[in-house]
């Protein structure tokens, strides 16, 4: 966890969330959503399938239009911006499913994060090579197309796409979705490493006690609406969530 959320002290807010309301076409999905990212922080977003959670990434970065209330990055509203813009800015979303180019290498799917960077070649260079140390399986597997990975390639692949826009904030949805514990751990050992590098983090993840436990804050979301939120080690010992992710039972 953060340190300095373990002393107390507040990291700044880098993205705060007011009152969001999005949904598709009639169906209305997210129903005034609140919720501040603090930057340094990795910050986790746990509920149900079906509670809004990528309903409210995809708003964040633009391909979900904001129906009423505000996204604020550094204190600018951004709700009305382009998904490009928004990338632009240092958002950087990884979505659910991966969503890869299956018939292109690993590393080309790695270039294609870095298409609005005005880098040179060197630096693209530089930061793929950070990538295949985060994730060496990639590493190895730089000329294969990205539709032969396993899940867990194709998420580390998905992860470093992203890494390749040189983010100040990446957004990650479902995580650990269809993999196996032992690739779940080897991810989230791939982003506190990221993390204590300060790369800020929002996550989405099903599995609760890991989302909890590798975050400084957290929030919990049902029918589109936050329920709960707080510091992760106090939700993590919080019956109401307990009973209803953990399966134990409240007092």
């Amino acid at each position: 966890m953060d340190e300095r959320h373990a002393t107390g002290a507040r990291a700044p807010e880098l993205m705060r969330i007011e009152g969001l309301q999005s949904g598709y076409g009639e169906v209305t999905v997210l129903w005034g959503v609140d919720l501040v990212v603090r930057e340094g922080e990795i910050t986790a977003l746990i509920g149900s399938n079906g509670a809004g959670k990528s309903t409210m990434m995809r708003t964040v970065s633009g391909l979900v239009r904001a129906r009423a209330g505000r996204v604020l990055w550094q204190a600018r509203e951004i709700q009305a911006l382009t998904p490009a813009a928004i990338l632009g800015l240092g958002i950087a979303h990884v979505p659910e499913g991966r969503r890869l180019f299956s018939a292109m290498t690993v590393e080309e799917n790695l270039l294609m994060g870095a298409y609005l960077r005005d880098a040179s070649r060197a630096d693209l260079r530089r930061d793929i090579d950070r990538v295949y140390t985060i994730f060496p399986r990639l590493g190895e597997r730089r000329g294969q197309a990205a539709g032969t990975l396993s899940g867990g390639e194709q998420q580390m692949c998905a992860i470093g796409r992203g890494l390749l826009s040189a983010p100040r904030l990446l957004m990650i949805d479902e995580l650990s979705l269809g993999l196996s514990p032992l690739l779940v751990e080897q991810l989230i050992e791939a982003l506190s490493a990221l993390n204590r590098d300060g790369l800020t983090i929002l996550v989405v993840e099903q599995d609760v006690v890991t989302a909890l436990e590798v975050s400084a804050s957290a929030y919990v979301m049902d029918t589109g609406r936050v329920t709960r939120h707080g510091p992760s080690d106090e939700l993590l010992r919080d019956p109401a969530v307990r009973s209803a992710y953990l399966g134990v039972l409240a007092d």
